[in-house]
């Protein structure tokens, strides 16, 4: 089989940023920010981004290369170079568990902002003037009730079948064919996009002369203007240490897969750094800039507040739907704003059945067409039960465990495995390695002691204040009980799946 290569550099950076950015960089990151004391969250953010996002990506890249240099495109293979022992590969597992389960969910998710680009277009939540309205239709268009807007799921379904077949067909086109083309296209449009909703948003003023505080500089404010009384709070340093960890979507296994179709004479260092910039871009910029200004310019402060603590799913497609209709030419700035979401989304769907395709043919044997049939299939059945028993608490309960706490844990133990087990003096020449900039030699420290300190913090934090709550299912209704529990079982038979697989594979 013919080795896959990035075909150009931009190309190469591009698809890398599309892979970081998600819907998350435009919902999360405001309602992080909203949800820990606005502009002091930025602080620990940036600082959290130097210690631990930007050198976990060199990290993750430099892997990633070194892996394709042996012809290894997923973390089984990689990590059995770095530990030098079979047995490494099945720690491995956790790059193909993760991004595949979280695939599951999030392809579904990705749709929802497709049937909304088209809903705002023909104006069809228009009229809906209060956020209990809107949120009766997104929970009609989802499935999880039936009433006047959605007699069944089956809009919500034709939208998830087109976002699941635009991801395969896009993975069976190939690396360069396929995923590098659609970030050339995909992340400009993306950044057009923003920088339009952008100008509509500073253009905005006082939407309300009766309510003068209720204005774009306010909410820019209080993004931007910390309050430093609330620095020394622990949940704020966690929650921007986290926020950084998730956006730059390291600990996925999907950053060592692209890095392992480069060559081994590119760069990583400059690569990495523009990748990452790009997505800081979407993340800082877009995102900090239209969400919460426009909202608090609506709604005002302390609603703004409230509606970032009901989560992104809530800011995106009920409360700002609302700030839409009440816009001049509201239905095109609508439909902007969603495809904006649909093309950072689809972007990071491509990137997250990557590995799992690489697994399929270079470590299975399965042809590209074989590996897309039977990725298409499982990760179809898979679904079902996340569309049908979303109201549950199916979603959520594999958004924890896998979206949540199995990064971090996988993060974590790529970072002591690569200083420790592979040696950080191989690492770092492995990072240096035809850079196309000097990396200052603070950062060899940082790699080696303070980023994996931050991540064993954030695992502890976690472990200690939220596993043993999950554990027990408080909170849970008894009615929801069974469901959480089908969610647990479904993820334990996909992770022991991948390790019989990867047992037979070593045997074979």
């Amino acid at each position: 089989m013919q080795k896959e290569r990035w075909a150009t550099r931009i190309g190469l950076i591009l698809a890398m940023a599309g892979n970081a950015i998600g819907i998350g960089n435009l919902l999360r990151f405001p309602v992080q920010v909203a949800q820990n004391g606005g502009g002091v969250f930025m602080i620990p953010y940036f600082l959290s981004l130097i210690l631990v996002g930007i050198p976990l990506k060199w990290v993750e890249l430099s892997i990633g290369r070194l892996g394709g240099k042996y012809g290894h495109h997923n973390c089984v293979g990689m990590f059995e170079i770095l530990g030098k022992h079979h047995l490494y590969r099945y720690m491995g597992i956790l790059g193909l568990f993760i991004p595949f389960t979280i695939l599951i969910y999030y392809n579904y998710v990705v749709s929802w902002t497709l049937g909304y680009t088209l809903f705002s277009i023909l104006g069809k939540y228009f009229g809906l003037i209060s956020r209990e309205y809107m949120e009766a239709f997104l929970k009609g268009f989802q499935g999880v009730e039936k009433n006047q807007y959605f007699s069944s799921v089956i809009p919500s379904y034709f939208f998830f079948l087109i976002c699941l077949g635009l991801t395969l067909y896009v993975l069976y086109k190939g690396v360069a064919k396929g995923i590098e083309r659609l970030a050339i296209v995909a992340v400009p449009l993306l950044f057009l996009l923003g920088i339009v909703l952008i100008i509509r948003v500073f253009t905005l003023g006082t939407p309300d002369p009766s309510y003068p505080q209720r204005n774009i500089e306010n909410g820019l404010g209080f993004i931007w203007n910390p309050d430093f009384s609330k620095l020394s709070s622990a949940s704020i340093w966690l929650a921007a240490a986290g926020q950084v960890f998730f956006t730059l979507s390291v600990g996925w296994g999907t950053m060592h897969n692209y890095a392992s179709y480069m060559r081994e004479k590119e760069d990583i260092v400059l690569t990495g750094l523009a990748s990452s910039s790009l997505n800081e871009f979407v993340e800082v910029i877009i995102g900090g800039t239209i969400a919460i200004p426009v909202s608090v310019a609506f709604f005002g402060l302390m609603e703004t507040q409230q509606i970032a603590s009901g989560g992104a799913f809530d800011l995106a497609f009920v409360s700002l739907p609302l700030v839409f209709q009440r816009l001049p030419f509201g239905e095109i700035f609508g439909a902007m704003w969603f495809l904006l979401l649909f093309f950072a989304g689809i972007t990071s769907s491509v990137a997250m059945g990557q590995p799992i395709m690489s697994f399929l043919q270079t470590d299975l044997g399965f042809s590209r067409k074989d590996s897309t049939l039977i990725l298409g299939i499982v990760l179809f059945i898979l679904s079902q039960p996340v569309i049908f028993f979303l109201g549950k608490g199916f979603l959520d309960e594999m958004d924890f465990w896998v979206g949540s706490f199995a990064l971090v844990l996988f993060a974590f133990l790529e970072s002591i495995v690569f200083v420790f087990v592979f040696g950080m003096g191989n690492g770092w020449r492995e990072i240096i390695k035809n850079a196309d900039i000097k990396i200052p030699k603070i950062f060899y420290y940082i790699i080696k002691y303070i980023t994996p300190l931050f991540l064993l913090i954030i695992l502890l934090y976690w472990t200690i204040s939220e596993v043993p709550e999950k554990l027990t299912m408080i909170g849970i209704s008894e009615a929801n009980i069974a469901y959480v529990i089908s969610a647990r079982l479904m993820m334990t038979v996909i992770l022991v799946t991948f390790i019989f697989l990867v047992w037979k594979m070593r045997k074979k």
